[in-house]
């Protein structure tokens, strides 16, 4: 099953039974054209029954609405695509503590730095660690160091006899 349910598409499908139901269709032969477990369809069958097509229609998402609207959602994005440099941070890193002050900056909406972990993985951004390098880092003298220097002291593999 998808993380994400389209409301519209699976509401598509329990309309099509409905119209399956008004021909007289059993629930097992709605069950096997429509490709669901016949559990399902004698629970559809039965809102049905009990109060139409309507009864059969969706009701969104389950659970607790999200603290952000859209559009707040979209702020928050931008802003963290922008960078953490742009909010008057010196490093160029976001925390969770960070996003979380940046949510509640720009939205007055707080969430827990713990949480923001899951808000973030929602909108598509995923943990993204900087590599610790020295700043005075030689990478052509690194490369130069590895293919030259380090064959003539390396020592030799010694051949096994048997």
């Amino acid at each position: 099953m998808a993380k994400t349910r389209n409301h519209a598409e699976l509401e598509r499908r329990r309309r099509k039974a409905a119209r399956l139901f008004d021909k007289g269709l059993s629930a097992p032969e709605v069950a096997r054209r429509l490709g669901v477990a016949r559990q399902v369809v004698y629970r559809w069958q039965e809102a049905w029954q009990g109060g139409g097509a309507a009864a059969l229609a969706s009701k969104g998402p389950a659970g607790r609405k999200p603290k952000l609207a859209p559009t707040q959602t979209q702020s928050v994005v931008e802003a963290l695509l922008e960078g953490p440099a742009a909010q008057g941070y010196k490093t160029q890193l976001w925390t969770l503590p960070r996003v979380a002050a940046l949510i509640e900056q720009l939205t007055g909406v707080r969430y827990h730095p713990g949480h923001v972990w899951r808000l973030l993985g929602a909108l598509g951004f995923s943990c993204q660690r900087p590599e610790r390098r020295a700043v005075e880092r030689d990478e052509p003298a690194i490369r130069h160091w590895k293919r030259v220097q380090w064959p003539a002291i390396k020592k030799k593999r010694i051949g096994r006899t048997a």
